[in-house]
C-alpha cells in the first residue's frame, strides 16, 4: 500500500517513519561512526515546524529523488518507508521516549540528533513484531489512535 502524504495534515508537529532495510547498510557519515544497520525495521522520528508543515516533510521524505540534506535522507534513499504516524503539535524526542519505553532501542548513536541534547538518536531499532499499527499506537498514546498512513 502506498503513503499517501496528501492526507497528512499541513499542520506543524512530529512524525515517525518506519523504514524498512534489506540489507545491510552504511550510511557513511564519519562524525557518527562507520557502523552498518543490519537489515530490519526502523523508527526515525523528526519534527515539522517549518512551512508546510507535517505534510510537506513527510512528502519530501518519501520523495527518491532529493537532495541530501538531513541524516534521514540518505535513510529513506536507500530503504523503504513503510508506514508513517503523525502528532500533531508534537514534538520528535517525545517520541523517541514513547518508543524506547515500548522496547525501541538507539540504532546508531547521533544520527538525526546532532542538534539534540535530550536524545541519543531520532533513529531506532524497532522492537520484534512491530509494525505500521504499532507506530500510530505509540505516536497518539494517549489520544485516539488513527490507522496508519
Amino acid at each position: 500500500m502506498a503513503i499517501d502524504a496528501g492526507s497528512i495534515p499541513a499542520a506543524r508537529g512530529a512524525y515517525a517513519l518506519l523504514v524498512g532495510l534489506c540489507a545491510p547498510w552504511n550510511p557513511g557519515i564519519r562524525s557518527l561512526s562507520d557502523r552498518a544497520l543490519a537489515p530490519g525495521l526502523y523508527i526515525y522520528c523528526g519534527s515539522a515546524y517549518g512551512p508546510g508543515g507535517l505534510r510537506a516533510r513527510v512528502a519530501r521524505h518519501l520523495r527518491v529523488r532529493k537532495p541530501v540534506r538531513w541524516h534521514v535522507d540518505r535513510l529513506t534513499g536507500h530503504g523503504q518507508v513503510e508506514g508513517v504516524a503523525v502528532r500533531i503539535g508534537g514534538h520528535e524526542c517525545d517520541l523517541v521516549d514513547a518508543f524506547m519505553a515500548r522496547g525501541a532501542s538507539v540504532a546508531l548513536a547521533g544520527f538525526g540528533s546532532s542538534d539534540c541534547r535530550r536524545c541519543p538518536a531520532h533513529l531506532l531499532a524497532a522492537p520484534g513484531r512491530f509494525d505500521t499499527f504499532s507506530l500510530a499506537a505509540v505516536v497518539n498514546l494517549g489520544r485516539t489512535a488513527s490507522a496508519p498512513l
